[in-house]
Formats: C-alpha cells, structure tokens, sequence
C-alpha cells in the first residue's frame, strides 16, 4: 500500500514537471501558410503570413519565422513585433528567441515601448527571466517631456529604471544632463548621477558627481564636489538642494557662495540662497561659523555673526548681520551686538556695544556710522554717537593711555585713512605729551566743548580745543594714577581681532570642528548611490531659517591750540 502510494505521488510530480515544460515550448499559434518539409532552413519549420508566436506570456507577430522545434527557438521576419503583456511591447525587422532562456534579441531599426517610454535603437537584447533590456547602440529614449541620448543602456523593467554608465544627455524644455553614469526613473522622471555630471537649467549650471534630479519638478539634490552656478552667483558645500521654480537653493556644511560681480564671498555651514529673477531682488541666509569677505579698496573686509542676511540687487544691497558681530581689516577691526549696511547710500551701522580699532586708536560709543563714498568707493567718514571715547596706549610710558571722551565723534577718512576727528560737547581729554626727541613732557589734561584732532600717518599731529576750555599739563610726579583715567575707561586690548583667522569666537570654532568631523563621514558614504528622503522635496517646509532676534609708535611735533 505504502509503495503504490509513492508510485502515485511520483507519477504526479512527473506529469506536473512535464507539464510545466511543455508550458515552456514556443507554440506557433497562427500562419497563412506552413512548410513542413524543412527544405528552405534543414531542421526548422518555416511559417509565412500573419504568424503568432507565444511563449509563457509573449506573443510575437511577424510576416515569417523559422521555428526550430527541438531547439526550443525562433527566428523572426519582417514587422517583428513581440509583446509581454501590456508592460513590453517591441519591434524590429528581425528578432531571435530562445525559449529555454527566455532570451530575446531583436535588430533592425527596433523600437522597445513601455507604457510611460520609447527607446529606438538598432540593436535590443531582451533577458525575459530577470526582466532587463539593454543595447550597445547609440540609442534614443522618449519620456515624457525627456529625451535621452547614449551609446549603450540598460533598462530594467520591474523598476521602470534605466541604467546608463557611457555618456548620456537628458534634455527637455527646462533643462540638460550630461554625464557618464545615470540612473533615471521613467515614471517619475528622476535621475541620480555619479561621477562628473553637469546639470544645466535655462542659464543656471549645477556641477556634481553625485547627486539626484527631479526632471519633472527641477529640483536637485547634490553631494559630492558640488556646485550651483546662479548667474552671477556660485554656491558650493557638501549638500546642495536646488528648487528651480522657487528660484531657491540651501546648501550644508563648507559652504561657499562667491557673487562674482559684487566681488563677495559668503562662507558657513548653512546658507539659503533666494533669486526673484524679475525684480533682482536676491537674498542670502548664512549661518553657523557664517563669515562675508568683501573686496574694500584692494583690501579684503571679514565679517562674521551668527547670522548674516544679504538681500538686494547691485546698487542697494543690504547686509545685515545679529548676535556677537565681529569683522576684521587689515587697518581696522571691530565688533558690536549686530550691524546693518546699505550698499546705495554706503552707511553701515554698528549697533549694540559697538568697539572699532583703527589702527592702535580704541573707539566706543552706542552707536557707530561708517560712511562711504559712491563715486571713490572709499570710507569717507565716521560717526560715533553718544558717549563717544577714543584711548590708545601711549607707546612710551608703562601704563599711559592716551584719551579722548565726549558725547558725538565726526571722523574723516582720505585714502582709507582716519585724517580728522571732531569730538564735541562735554569733551575731556588726558594726553601724555612729547618733545621732538621723545623726551617726556608731561600729561595734559582738558575740558573742553569740543576737540578737534589732525592725524598724521595714523598718528595725532595737532590737537586743538574750542570753547570753555580748562587745560593743564601735569608732571608725573604730580598727576596721581587714579587721576589718569577717565570716567568709562575701559580699555579692551585683550578683544582685538589682530586677524582673519581670530575673527571666530570660541563657540563658532568648537561647532566647525565638530561639522569637520560629521563631514568626513559624509563623504566616505557619498562613494555610495544616494537615496532619494521623502524629506528632499519637501525640505523647505520645515528646515527654512526662521528670522530670529537675535601700533607702538611715538608722537612727535603735536601742536596744542585753544579756542575761544
């Protein structure tokens, strides 16, 4: 009994395995006519007219075709065409099929169609069992409003993907793709490059060589020595998003934006850049270790705060910088709580705790103006407001400070160098004075309404006093050091950016090295293809900045004036 069941079993298995091959046979489902006796081709039946082919989901139409029964293979003529389902369907003037493979190969002006693209080429080679198509012809791809042009591809069918590792162009009304590796989405238009690509968009040039691109919505996704060329405008960093309607790009981490005709470059580690290409209205969001350097009269001016907006065409920029502003020229440095700068009427305004070095002169007051003017493009004038002091540290003596108080200071500069300053209303000065030997004279000490200062080589060459003037000059001896002081001294030696590199306070320099660090291993897994994050195309609904509150050298021929 035991053994008659395992006959019964065996038997079954054999017919269904059987049957499962016979399912695998290339059946001629129709012809007009049919010759049998294998003259034309020795071992295969040839078929003429209206043939129909099927084989385990293909059907093939063709005028002729050579069916080699034993071999499990056909060879079709004229208006070839072979469908699978209504995923495939392909045609040529010739094509070959194995059934046992489920391999096809088709020549001969073919068109491969799929429901959402057209590829024309000569040659196809079609792998039904892994479900790829591919040709080394310089072929044509239609998708949609896309057209792709490459020697060679690879499309795979259950993903709707095509593959590419020759040169390859993406063209549409909108934009162009060159690169040498490509995978592109026929369904939803979007390609991911590798290696050195270039992505150009009515005027706008992206450079990455790796990075992903909505063709249908023209919007990137960059990593990789990457860069966006927007007009006069180029942005680098190591991610780059790109939103070609909203005119709109962010980049993260060692970013870089350089506007090449207002000779500027922006730094940081998060930067968003806006374009309205009709008014020219450009704006420029910095943040984290964010840093402007600008070209000033063949001198180059640093800037840094924890948050920089540029907004603005050419001729009426705006800069505004918020929270611990610092900036640094190679004659002058400063800081203050925040700044805001007009490129039309050359004011830039220090606001909040302001404190600018020129040279070795300290100046403080509330508020600061610097002026420029728009024909020389040079520092024109200065203007400090409200509780206005000037001390520098008199080269010769231990502990001598020269100093000048009073409530507004007016400066003029002449070729970028501070000439004359007025200091006026409740003006006091202390002032270590000198013979032209440099010998010691003895301190002055006034009260005035107001002083006027002419400056020579950054040095005081005159001093004159107007009005209600209290003057005395003190030895040493007797001028006590409490005396030496006035009230407000506050002398900030130790704050003053001496260069570019120190223009960074300790927190921003603790987060770039921790930026550094998250960087390197981004770029290791930047080798990789990138994924496409839900979050890439709807970045900018939530991770948008949101605006917040954010020299030693002695004096010599002074000349002291009063003036009634």
């Amino acid at each position: 009994m035991k053994n008659t069941f395992f006959y019964i079993a065996f038997l079954l298995l054999t017919v269904s395995f059987l049957s499962a091959q016979e399912k695998k046979k290339i059946i001629i489902e129709n012809s007009d006519f049919v010759d049998m006796n294998q003259t034309e081709i020795p071992g295969a039946t040839v078929f003429t007219g209206n043939v129909r082919i099927i084989h385990n989901g293909v059907k093939m139409f063709c005028n002729k075709a050579y069916h080699f029964k034993s071999e499990n293979y056909v060879k079709a003529f004229g208006n070839v065409q072979m469908n699978q389902g209504d995923t495939i369907t392909m045609n040529s003037k010739y094509a070959e099929y194995n059934g046992d493979k489920e391999f096809a190969f088709a020549t001969g002006d073919v068109v491969l169609r799929s429901p959402e693209s057209t590829l024309t080429t000569d040659t196809v080679y079609f792998d039904k069992k892994n479900q790829e198509a591919f040709y080394n012809t310089y072929g044509t791809i239609r998708n949609k409003e896309n057209t792709l042009r490459s020697k060679s591809g690879r499309y795979y069918v259950n993903q709707k993907k095509y593959k590419f590792t020759t040169a390859v162009t993406v063209t549409n009304p909108e934009s162009n793709i060159k690169t040498n590796n490509l995978d592109y989405y026929e369904n939803s238009g979007h390609a991911y490059v590798f290696g050195p690509s270039t992505i150009t968009n009515k005027g706008n040039i992206i450079y990455t060589e790796n990075g992903f691109y909505d063709t249908t919505n023209n919007i990137g996704k960059l990593s990789k020595n990457s860069k966006i060329t927007l007009d006069n405008k180029i942005i680098e960093g190591d991610d780059l998003y790109y939103d070609r309607k909203k005119n709109y790009s962010r980049g993260i981490n060692n970013v870089k934006i350089t506007d090449t005709i207002n000779k500027v470059i922006a730094t940081g580690h998060y930067a968003e850049l806006y374009r309205n290409a009709a008014t020219k209205k450009d704006s420029m969001i910095l943040t984290k270790k964010a840093l402007v350097k600008t070209l000033v009269e063949k001198d180059t001016m640093y800037m840094h705060g924890k948050k920089i907006i540029v907004s603005g065409p050419q001729e009426n920029r705006i800069i505004r910088a918020f929270n611990n502003v610092r900036f640094y020229k190679s004659d002058m440095s400063g800081k203050c709580d925040s700044l805001w700068s007009n490129n039309k009427t050359q004011l830039t305004k220090l606001i909040g705790k302001p404190i600018l070095w020129n040279n070795e002169n300290q100046m403080t007051g509330d508020v600061m103006h610097l002026i420029g003017n728009n024909k020389t493009q040079k520092l024109d004038s200065l203007k400090v407001l409200n509780n206005a002091f000037i001390i520098q540290k008199d080269s010769l003596s231990q502990n001598g400070y020269n100093q000048i108080k009073g409530v507004n200071l007016y400066g003029r500069f002449i070729d970028s160098k501070l000439k004359e300053v007025d200091v006026v209303k409740n003006a006091e000065v202390i002032y270590y004075m000198y013979n032209d030997a440099n010998e010691f004279i003895g301190i002055n000490k006034t009260v005035c309404s107001k002083i006027n200062l002419e400056l020579e080589e950054n040095k005081i060459d005159a001093i004159t006093f107007f009005t209600k003037t209290d003057s005395h000059i003190y030895p040493e001896s007797e001028f006590p050091e409490n005396a030496r002081k006035l009230r407000g001294f506050n002398w900030r030696g130790d704050e003053r950016i001496l260069s570019k590199d120190a223009i960074f306070p300790a927190d921003e320099i603790a987060l770039d090295d921790k930026i550094q660090v998250e960087a390197k291993k981004k770029a290791v897994a930047a080798q990789k293809p990138m994924e496409i994050q839900k979050e890439t195309l709807e970045f900018d609904k939530n991770t948008k900045v949101e605006d917040k509150k954010i020299n030693k050298n002695p004096e010599s021929k002074k000349k002291i004036t009063t003036k009634k």
